[in-house]
């Protein structure tokens, strides 16, 4: 029977988020008082050796993009630094950044001041999906509760360094939850995507050197901290350490958000903590990251759920949803939901994803109106999408690939024998 193990999420359901006292009392802060007292490169130092990687979705080495934005060369004569905390979380089927804020926001600010200090950030902005009505009050407030006992603003604890740290909100768009496009809205602009490079370590918010995290990430720096890298790096696997939240949605009997150690089965997940498939049914698939995921088959219920393992296989982590799709369900009608939600989100910056997603959505939607795909139309769903992912501009534009190819390559037979109504 596997069991939960619980970083991000120790807090939840054991204290009140709402009084710092609470937090305190659980041990927060400790962690902060004792970075402040290190050097910031001992810091970045050990989050490195931690071997923690981003929990938005890219994986990234969360030690190494705080060296290269505190390493960082301003191009203006006033140089300034930035950290972004990345709560938009537009992801369909990821929930996992809100409950941290509504039910441990000062473990998310705790991680956030650790990791500005580490990289000289002056200046912080948390960046909340406009639709997360209660999670913007939580931060507010636990904002409020932090400056007025010293742990942020000026001269923090005595220690010499000040943050001031503000919540932005988003507009709804999914577009949005990638970084260049959520500076863009944060300085004010149109949510568009900038060409990378630069990137934002190098040239980021208002052209300064930002670091970008998402919530989960920051929420693990705190325990870090307190037990030393070697700690952490002994949970999880070799080349994912640590805990992951995983949102577990769809057929199950209880989906619901379980955080455990990386390298957990899928089948672990499914049926030990969200219960099994709901009626008893047949598991079919499951949509791996998101609408930006992958579809994995029965095959892959043995499979470790970490970044190296699944990159393996060909599919992905992403931000750690899981949407569970029992035998009844049509991979094809999931498709296209995907690709009407792209198709909305699209910026219309670019001609590839303006364009080439409509484009897709009507080539499915001729699959599933004639009852049956020849080779060609297949071939043709699968070159288009290649065009798109090698000229999009940003993210949104590649989105597709992955669900789609993953979904030729196990459910081929699907496409080519549709059931008749």
């Amino acid at each position: 029977m596997i069991r939960q193990h619980r970083i991000a999420l120790k807090n939840v359901g054991q204290i009140n988020p709402a009084k710092i006292g609470d937090y305190i009392a659980a041990g927060g802060y400790e962690a902060l008082k004792q970075a402040l007292q290190m050097p910031a490169e001992k810091i970045i130092s050990q989050l490195i050796q931690s071997g923690l990687r981003g929990r938005g979705g890219a994986g990234f080495s969360t030690g190494l993009k705080k060296k290269f934005t505190s390493e960082a060369t301003c191009i203006l004569l006033e140089c300034m630094r930035y950290i972004v905390c990345n709560a938009d979380e537009g992801e369909p089927g990821t929930f996992k950044d809100r409950i941290i804020m509504e039910a441990d926001p000062h473990l998310l600010i705790e991680g956030m001041i650790i990791a500005a200090y580490a990289v000289g950030a002056e200046k912080g902005y948390i960046y909340i999906r406009g639709e997360y009505h209660e999670s913007i009050d939580m931060i507010r407030n636990a904002l409020e509760q932090t400056q007025e006992h010293g742990l942020l603003g000026e001269n923090i604890l005595d220690s010499g360094y000040t943050l001031d740290i503000e919540v932005k909100l988003g507009g709804g768009s999914y577009l949005c939850g990638e970084e260049f496009t959520l500076l863009e809205s944060i300085e004010g602009k149109r949510g568009y995507p900038r060409i990378k490079p630069p990137y934002p370590a190098e040239k980021g918010l208002f052209d300064m050197p930002t670091l970008i995290n998402n919530v989960e990430t920051l929420s693990h720096i705190p325990a870090i901290i307190l037990n030393g890298a070697n700690w952490y790096k002994s949970i999880g696997t070799d080349q994912s350490p640590g805990t992951k939240i995983f949102t577990v949605s769809g057929d199950v009997v209880n989906p619901g958000y379980f955080e455990v150690e990386m390298g957990v089965t899928l089948k672990e997940l499914i049926y030990s903590l969200a219960g099994g498939m709901k009626e008893g049914k047949k598991f079919k698939t499951a949509l791996l990251g998101g609408a930006a995921g992958t579809f994995v088959p029965e095959s892959f219920l043995d499979v470790k759920m970490a970044f190296e393992t699944l990159q393996e296989k060909d599919a992905v982590l992403g931000s750690g949803a899981v949407i569970v799709m029992a035998e009844d369900k049509s991979i094809l009608e999931m498709l296209q939901s995907i690709l009407r939600f792209f198709e909305h989100e699209s910026c219309g910056k670019c001609v590839p994803c303006r364009v080439g997603t409509r484009q897709l959505l009507i080539l499915l939607e001729k699959i599933i109106t004639n009852g049956q795909a020849k080779s060609s139309n297949i071939d043709a769903l699968l070159q288009q999408f290649e065009l798109m992912a090698k000229t999009s501009l940003c993210p949104l534009g590649q989105s597709p690939v992955l669900p789609i190819k993953s979904a030729v390559r196990h459910f081929r037979e699907e496409f080519q024998h549709l059931p008749t109504a």
